[in-house]
């Protein structure tokens, strides 16, 4: 009796002995907490984004809730949120007293569209918080503009695009702040963790003071002149950061390669398509993300993929068919037309750099036999 082919996970970390070796050291060294290793992984990001500010947190959750704070966020704010997402993104405007006013998405990008921003600013309206989703980044000529024009700060959620970039300018780099996220899924890993990077000098003293309790250096004391938090990466994280980062080109080359050979053995199959990259863009395809014509059970093909040893999942959340945001903010499924069909429909294929090779065919071939395609 054959065996069946071995398991597709849906993504691995691109890891070898090379970041144990570093955690490894960082811990013999002693200084485990935020320190020299951090302070280099702060610099190479720096170096790779342009940006003159990069600051270690602990999450890209915990960047994002300081990037709110530094601007001064809080009670009786709204701030503009895409609904196609992870429901940090809009969590932290809510743990601020701040109001995360939902925003409508395209079904081709996945990203904010502008026109529902447009209709939904008020005088309560502080800020935007647009996703780069799944690596592609937001257009940020559009919704920057309607920023501009109301006086707007715009926090990029960039958690999966760090090595993107938007008509030549890094992903993260496209608003007032940007916030990457190290999570063992996204296209560079610490474990966890993330980084806030922006290019107002002001704004990284600000997330600085706040990133570590509020306190300044005073000699070989601390004066706490604010009521900060503890976000900080430790060096261990930071150490396996900086190895992580000399794999950042090679990590995104092949996943866009990969992605490349997918898109096109998926060409042509009815019934599925697959996230668009707009002319000027560089998607990091952290997550190689397609969307399934209405009348086909999502779920059930997850279902079936996984009985062909290919792991799969949705793409992410429609944040306005939640429970807690239906019911806190009175939405109701399906407000959000664009929003709502990618939750229903979105499907997450298996994607990363060190795959098998014959994964890219077996994942369009099982998707051709599981939709009926012949």
């Amino acid at each position: 009796m054959s065996q069946p082919p071995d398991r597709i996970q849906i993504t691995r970390p691109y890891l070898d002995g090379a970041e144990a070796a570093a955690a490894a050291s960082a811990l013999a060294s002693g200084f485990v907490v935020q320190g020299p290793q951090v302070a280099e992984f702060e610099r190479l990001v720096r170096e790779v984004t342009g940006s003159t500010t990069a600051l270690a947190v602990s999450s890209a959750t915990t960047g994002l809730h300081l990037a709110l704070v530094t601007l001064g966020i809080g009670p009786g704010d709204e701030v503009l949120v895409a609904d196609f997402t992870f429901p940090a993104t809009a969590n932290v405007v809510v743990h601020l007293g701040a109001t995360p006013v939902l925003i409508d998405v395209h079904t081709d990008t996945y990203a904010m569209d502008v026109e529902d921003l447009r209709r939904k600013i008020t005088p309560k309206s502080r800020a935007i918080l647009p996703i780069d989703p799944f690596g592609l980044p937001y257009d940020a000529d559009a919704i920057n503009a309607v920023a501009s024009e109301h006086g707007l700060a715009v926090v990029e959620d960039a958690a999966c695009a760090i090595g993107g970039s938007y008509k030549g300018r890094a992903a993260g780099t496209l608003g007032t702040i940007g916030v990457f996220s190290f999570h063992g899924r996204k296209v560079i890993t610490t474990g966890e963790g993330g980084m806030c990077i922006t290019d107002d000098a002001a704004l990284g003293e600000r997330l600085a003071l706040m990133r570590s309790h509020g306190g300044e250096r005073d000699g070989f004391k601390l004066r706490f002149v604010d009521a900060g938090f503890n976000y900080r990466m430790s060096d261990i994280a930071g150490a396996i950061g900086v190895v992580q980062m000399g794999k950042l080109s090679e990590i995104v080359s092949k996943r866009r390669a990969l992605a490349a050979e997918l898109r096109g053995l998926l060409d042509g199959i009815e019934g599925i398509t697959v996230q668009a990259e707009p002319e000027g863009c560089v998607h990091t395809y952290q997550s190689f993300v397609t969307l399934l014509a209405g009348g086909i059970d999502r779920d059930r093909v997850v279902d079936d993929l996984k009985a062909r040893g290919i792991e799969s999942t949705i793409g992410t959340y429609a944040l306005h068919t939640e429970p807690y945001f239906r019911e806190r903010f009175g939405y109701a499924t399906g407000d959000l037309s664009g929003s709502a069909r990618l939750g229903a429909q979105t499907l997450t294929l298996p994607l990363y750099p060190n795959m098998p090779p014959d994964a890219p065919e077996r994942i369009a071939t099982a998707v051709r036999e599981i939709l009926g395609v012949q």
